[in-house]
């Protein structure tokens, strides 16, 4: 729960936009904005999958396999 209390003589727009920032701070805002319209299941999977720390060396494109990539002639 977020709280925001009055502080002196502070006025009610100050205290609005420290609230927005509280909620931005604990990723309120953006889990609203996630959830306000149906996302597919394999959306869903892509953006895990983009967010997830890739391992370097693990079959990537750059890790010389197979695969296109420049190197040889193409006729």
């Amino acid at each position: 729960m977020i709280k925001v209390k009055s502080r002196g003589n502070e006025t009610v727009e100050q205290m609005i936009r420290r609230f927005k920032k509280a909620c931005e701070k604990e990723g309120l805002t953006k889990d609203i904005k996630r959830v306000a319209y149906y996302e597919k299941p394999s959306e869903k999977r892509r953006r895990r999958s983009r967010s997830k720390p890739r391992l370097m060396g693990m079959g990537g494109p750059s890790s010389g396999g197979g695969g296109g990539g420049g190197g040889g002639q193409m006729r």
